[in-house]
């Protein structure tokens, strides 16, 4: 658990080091706020609903882009051959690095809260129930998308690929759902339960299914395991 703790927070580090960490967020709640106060102002529509449709969509490019270097960066400087001399597991390493990433997600997700806040103020009659389970569906794909980048930055040692193998990735994910018309009808069930898109309505309207919880911790743990497998790879190579 220490070493954990000691890659999260270098990694932490590394990203509030630079400006990339800062423009990543304000980037991230410039566009989520510009589509809520369209929706807000322009059409007249008073709840989260609107901003939890918008954040799925930023989150296709914001993810990869925060994870695209996680393992990636360390392969390009050489400094991975350093890491692997380290006491440190292979499993402790990917879980810090996704941790740290995981992080900044959260964080950028608190830059919403403004907007449940402004809601709150004006008066409008919210679900707050459906708020909290909104926020959890976003938490919990956000978790995929970030084991799917730090997935995808394993298999390269040039950030840009990364970036665009993860883009594909959650993509496809994301899509699933909305291509079920070109799918044979026996296997649209499996199609549809691989989509996060599905997932995230489903707990978006308030009801926690341990189903849905079940579909996003695999995900997870599947997109870690083999990222693990691959980190691992490089003492066979």
């Amino acid at each position: 658990m220490h070493s954990i703790l000691v890659i999260l927070k270098k990694e932490l580090h590394s990203f509030f080091a630079s400006p990339m960490a800062y423009i990543f967020l304000v980037v991230f709640a410039i566009v989520n706020g510009y589509f809520f106060t369209n929706t807000f102002f322009l059409y007249d529509q008073s709840d989260m609903r609107a901003l939890f449709s918008i954040v799925p969509l930023v989150f296709l490019f914001f993810i990869p882009a925060v994870s695209m270097g996680l393992i990636s960066r360390e392969k390009s400087l050489g400094t991975i051959e350093i890491i692997s001399t380290l006491p440190v597991r292979d499993f402790d390493i990917v879980l810090g690095k996704y941790l740290a990433a995981l992080t900044l997600i959260l964080v950028a997700l608190l830059t919403t809260i403004i907007h449940y806040i402004t809601l709150t103020f004006v008066g409008t009659n919210i679900d707050h129930g459906a708020v909290f389970s909104g926020y959890l569906g976003l938490a919990l794909m956000g978790g995929v998308y970030a084991a799917i980048g730090i997935f995808s930055s394993s298999l390269t040692d040039n950030q840009v690929i990364a970036f665009i193998i993860g883009i594909a990735i959650v993509l496809i994910f994301f899509l699933m759902d909305q291509l079920l018309v070109f799918v044979p009808s026996s296997m649209a069930g499996i199609v549809q339960y691989l989509s996060t898109g599905f997932h995230l309505s489903n707990i978006s309207r308030g009801v926690i299914d341990t189903r849905n919880l079940i579909y996003f911790l695999s995900m997870i743990s599947f997109f870690l395991f083999l990222t693990i497998r691959i980190f691992q790879s490089r003492k066979w190579s």
